[in-house]
């Protein structure tokens, strides 16, 4: 027997929910009106929340709520709010991002099942592994895999969720931040403003070119074989997208499970950026897989529009339910209702004895088989009566409408069960461990001749994963040195081997930045260091990460630097002080797909002229776009309250990565090069 799939559609409001449960969704996930990873869709407040669960669960539809954004100190609180009622109202799963509301969901409501969001950039099997090992229901993996990969992290005793229709993000999930750093508008915190789908080119100044946006997604072709791969979720990007998108993507999906084929074109004109790829599962990478919104995308929308309505102008039959009705003089009329699993019974008014003409079994039997306009289809219908007995159509109707309410009733309450939430285990007051003095300096450099002129003091250097030969060979010790793999783990067999190999040379630590890369450097025998990729933005995170054994660890670039002072942990905090902020980890080269790496200029330019790097990190399978200005805050250091800060080296000359290292010891100002603050004054919505 093939294997069943959920198809989980996405939900922004009332009418979607309508749209995907008429077009055949086996679940649905929404949003609260806060911390949700779409927070500019419609989303749900309380009341709302609470009737989409109950007319979701009346057809048998599971419900998940996201609640998959960062969280700062003052907000834990609030979101532990909304943890209850999730509780209250009986949603089968949290979908979440900061290990804060993971620690308190586990700690106030260890039942209720927890789903990896795709924002933890679960994408290897130590990842999924991990993930099982902390108590998650289900791992929403990375966009970025093929269908081989996907195979392999599936059966590892866990469910396994994929995204298979929707818009896809140039950077890897929970890797960006672009919009952050552009306009303060945070992708971690749901409130990405889409700055990979404006202007870029590898050439110089843009005219008509999107080096950074990729078409949307679409693996209907491929449904199969992802359900044949073992995959348990099927899920349906796009919560900020009209009903009518929602309705076409969860009606091909369903097609392609069913083995029927589907309006394509439709699906194409509900929404899509010139088109459609499925790129990463068929590991075709490179310039076909880009595509912006055009014109004549946005008119063939507004045409499709009425026809796809169609699509959920009536019930799709859930159910098959057989009917048992029993009649007897002097007796109320009884009918049993069941759909296999829900049963119900219900009691009418009693018939009366027949004057001219009995009412006979077929004829009750046809009344009671029209089940229009409801979510059921007539099984075996059964009548038992006495003869000489008159029963009018108004009882038999108003009986038949009875019963079916009292089967929606039994499975609401099966479903709806409230979960218990115990706030009396939850402390959100965080008094500081540490007192902390002015900042240590740790040197991150992309090449190790940076290191040459610095004259370090005993300062930690961090250098990326593949260069170890070359640092030891330069004379430098590998006692004060981090390595640092890439935050998406392309080859997992060779990472490990690469790791052990470090740990062989005497290096004792590597930089992680998603849960699977701490399992790995455990694995290896190495000590994981936080990387600013594990988003750490409140102090229940920190300590989190200090439980699993990471004693030091990078806070999230886009707290400010009040917000990161008052972060408490056991562990030793700080930030990237200095240099180039990486703001997206790609698998598919921008410069590649659009010039080709022979005419490689290594960076991207955008609408006002800025220059955007990109390091190639071609034999690990990933690219880094930094930011336009480096961050300076030197002069600034006074007002940061943090263990340790990370002057991050990349395209600088040993010279200027020499003088770099001196104004930060003596706290000078920045000079004439252009610069950024980062985000650490102006902070993120």
């Amino acid at each position: 027997m093939t294997k069943k799939a959920e198809i989980l559609s996405p939900c922004g409001g009332a009418e979607s929910v309508e749209a995907a449960l008429r077009c055949g969704a086996d679940a649905i996930y929404l949003g609260a009106r806060n911390f949700s990873a779409r927070r500019n869709a419609v989303n749900f407040s309380d009341d709302e929340l609470k009737a989409a669960v109950r007319e979701c669960h009346r057809r048998g539809v599971l419900v998940y709520s996201a609640l998959n954004t960062l969280l700062r100190d003052e907000e834990l609180p609030a979101a532990a709010e909304l943890i209850k009622l999730f509780c209250e109202v009986g949603v089968d799963g949290i979908i979440i991002q900061d290990m804060a509301v993971y620690e308190t969901a586990k700690a106030a409501c260890p039942e209720m099942p927890l789903h990896a969001s795709t924002q933890m950039t679960i994408h290897t099997a130590f990842g999924v592994i991990e993930a099982k090992r902390l108590g998650f229901k289900r791992a929403v993996l990375a966009r970025e895999l093929s269908l081989k990969k996907i195979g392999e992290l599936c059966g590892l005793g866990i469910e396994i969720e994929v995204f298979v229709h929707g818009a896809l993000c140039m950077s890897v999930s929970g890797q960006c931040r672009l919009s952050a750093m552009i306009g303060t508008r945070s992708a971690n915190r749901g409130l990405c403003a889409g700055a990979c789908r404006l202007p870029f080119s590898a050439k110089g100044l843009p005219k008509d070119d999107y080096a950074l946006s990729l078409k949307d997604m679409s693996y209907c072709e491929h449904i199969r074989a992802l359900i044949d791969a073992g995959v348990d979720s099927l899920k349906i990007e796009g919560r900020m997208k009209r009903p009518e998108y929602v309705a076409a993507a969860t009606n091909a999906v369903k097609c392609s499970v069913d083995g029927l084929d589907f309006d394509r074109e439709a699906l194409r004109a509900a929404f899509s950026r010139s088109g459609f790829t499925d790129g990463y599962l068929t590991e075709k990478l490179g310039g076909d897989m880009f595509g912006a919104r055009r014109k004549e995308d946005v008119e063939a929308a507004a045409e499709a529009l009425p026809k796809l309505r169609k699509l959920y102008e009536e019930d799709e039959k859930r159910f098959s339910a057989d009917i048992k009705f029993k009649a007897a003089l002097g007796g109320p009329i009884s009918v049993y209702i069941t759909d296999g699993d829900i049963s119900a019974e219900v009691f009418g008014d009693p018939p009366e004895r027949a004057q001219t003409r009995e009412t006979t079994a077929e004829e009750i039997a046809e009344r009671l088989k029209k089940l229009g306009g409801t979510i059921y289809e007539a099984g075996k219908v059964e009548v038992e009566t006495e003869s000489g007995l008159y029963i009018s159509a108004a009882k038999i109707n108003a009986v038949r409408r009875s019963a079916i309410e009292a089967l929606d009733e039994k499975r609401i309450e099966k479903l709806s069960k409230p979960k218990s939430f115990d706030e009396s285990v939850l402390n959100f007051n965080f008094p500081m461990l540490l007192i902390r003095k002015y900042p240590e300096f740790r040197v991150w450099v992309e090449d190790i001749s940076q290191l040459s002129l610095l004259g370090l003091k005993g300062e930690t250097v961090i250098i990326p994963l593949g260069k170890e030969k070359e640092y030891l060979e330069a004379g430098y010790s590998p006692e004060n040195c981090v390595i640092s793999p890439p935050c998406f783990t392309v080859d997992e067999k060779k990472a490990l081997e690469s790791l052990k190999f470090a740990k062989t040379l005497g290096f004792k630590a590597v930089e992680c930045s998603e849960i699977g890369q701490i399992a790995a450097a455990k694995e290896a025998g190495l000590a994981p260091v936080g990387g600013i990729g594990l988003n750490i933005t409140n102090s229940l995170a920190a300590r989190h990460y200090f439980s699993q054994g990471v004693e030091t660890m990078l806070l999230s670039p886009e707290l400010r630097a009040s917000q990161a002072s008052r972060i408490a942990s056991p562990g030793r905090l700080g930030a990237v002080l200095y240099g180039r902020l990486p703001l997206m980890t790609m698998r598919n080269c921008p410069i590649s797909a659009q010039v080709g790496c022979k005419n490689c200029r290594k960076k991207l330019t955008d609408r006002t002229g800025a220059e955007f790097p990109i390091i190639c990190r071609k034999e690990a399978g990933v690219f880094e776009l930094l930011n336009s200005k480096k961050i300076w805050l030197a002069d600034k250091l006074g007002g940061i309250n943090l263990d340790f800060g990370d002057l991050y080296f990349t395209d600088e000359t040993p010279e200027e990565a020499a003088e770099v290292l001196k104004s930060y010891r003596e706290a000078e100002k920045a000079g004439a090069l252009p610069f950024t603050r980062g985000l650490y004054f102006r902070g993120v919505e």
